[in-house]
Formats: structure tokens, sequence, C-alpha cells
């Protein structure tokens, strides 16, 4: 009678093993909500920046807007961070008059849920670049673009349509030196878009760590 009771401890063991081991594993793509269609008006949003501004996607109308979501305990995040290559790419565009908006979606008490302080001192620590730093703590925007890692990156024409959503690259990796080897969908769709072209890929799988949302 011993053998199915082992069987059974050894299942649950192997799907713990496994359960731990996904934490830290790339997640599948943010599938795309039925709010969020390429091709499609980006949905509106209004979320509070970390001056205590009211933002409004509406307010960038007739720009080309860039959302990534963050998270600054994810090594996902910490490899584009770590390595100046999300710094850079706020930079490039920023630049040139786009518009790139960071978004915090963790709900309080979870990793990568950051008060107004902690953002600053995130974005000197890291010599961040975005336009803005927006704070969604109880999740609405990252629900309306269906995110559910981080980086997750978005871009929006300047018509307001959504154009791309995805992945920040093909390295799903925390390796620093993939950053130099991996196709960037994000910058292939703004290179396109600025010459007037249809961008290639507009939807990849988006990886890294899930993003906490509040429950309650």
């Amino acid at each position: 009678m011993a053998k199915p009771y082992a069987r059974l401890a050894a299942a649950v063991a192997i799907a713990s093993a496994l359960a731990i081991g996904l934490k830290m594993s790339p997640l599948p793509a943010a599938t795309l909500a039925p709010a969020a269609q390429l091709g499609a008006p980006a949905p509106a949003f209004t979320a509070k920046d970390i001056s205590g501004r009211a933002v409004s996607l509406h307010d960038y109308r007739g720009k080309t807007v860039i959302l990534e979501w963050t998270n600054d305990g994810c090594p996902f995040v910490g490899k584009h961070y770590n390595s100046g290559n999300m710094q850079a790419l706020q930079r490039r565009f920023t630049a040139v008059g786009d518009i790139w908006l960071t978004i915090a979606s963790s709900a309080p008490g979870e990793q990568g849920y950051v008060t107004p302080a902690k953002a600053r001192a995130d974005i000197a620590r890291w010599h961040a670049a975005p336009s803005d730093f927006l704070l969604d703590p109880d999740g609405v925007v990252g629900h309306l673009y269906g995110a559910k890692a981080t980086p997750t990156m978005v871009v929006i024409k300047p018509d307001g349509t959504l154009a791309y959503i995805g992945a920040i690259d093909d390295k799903a990796s925390v390796d620093l030196g993939d950053v130099k080897t991996a196709k960037n969908y994000v910058v292939a769709a703004l290179d396109e878009l600025a010459a007037g072209k249809v961008v290639a890929v507009p939807a990849t799988q988006a990886y890294g760590c899930s993003i906490k949302y509040k429950t309650s």
C-alpha cells in the first residue's frame, strides 16, 4: 500500500519544483485584451505619474507613444537597464519627439510595486530617461493592454492606433550579453513607422516576470 502514496508524494514534489522553477522562467505573451486590438485605437487611460499629475494617453495624440511595463525587482527588466539598453532607447526615441511612458502595475506589497519616491530612486539609479513614469497600483492600465510580464512593450501610432505589443526583443534571457545580438522588436517597429512602412512584426510573446496584479 505504500507505493501509491510514494508515487503521489513524488508527483507533488515534482509539481512543487516545477512551480518554483516557473517563477523565474520566461512567461508566455500577454494575450491581447479585448480592449487592445492591433490596428484599432489604443485603449484610453488616465493614471497618476510620480509627481501626482494625472496623465492621459489623449494628452499625446499626434505623437508616437511607447509604453514600457516595468518591475524593478525583475531580472529580465534588470538585463535591459543594467546593460544600459533601456535608457539608450528612451533617449534615442524621446530625442526625436516620441513619448516614452514607463508603467508600474504591481499591487502594493508585491514585487515591482513602487511609491513615487522609490520610482524616482530607480530612475536616478538607472539613469533612466522616460518622458514620464506612471503608477498603476490597481492594474487598470495593465489589464487594458493585457500586460502579463515585465517588460511588456507597446507602440502607439500618432493617429492613436496600436502598432505593436509584446516583447522588447527575441532573447528571452537575463544575460546582459544577449542585448547586443538580439533583434529588438520595438526599435524595428519604430523605425518602420518613421519610414512610413507597415510594422512587419506587430505582435510577439512578451517574456519576463509576471505582473503581480491586485487581486481584490
